[in-house]
């Protein structure tokens, strides 16, 4: 079982952004799926990601 603050990696191969359907780059620290093309930040919680345009934040 992966800790708290994991990605299964395996789930991270599939996951896309949902608004440009490219890759997604997990920062562990700040707990974020990065979507470099939409210039968003999709939270994770409890190794849960929130793939959701409304809930991510834009990257500067």
């Amino acid at each position: 079982m992966p800790e708290k603050n994991m990605m299964d990696p395996e789930l991270l191969e599939i996951l896309v952004c949902p608004v440009t359907r490219g890759m997604l780059h997990y920062d562990r620290e700040k707990q974020e799926l990065i979507s470099e093309k939409a210039g968003l930040a999709y939270p994770v919680r409890e190794g849960i990601p929130i793939l959701l345009p409304e809930e991510a934040r834009k990257l500067a």
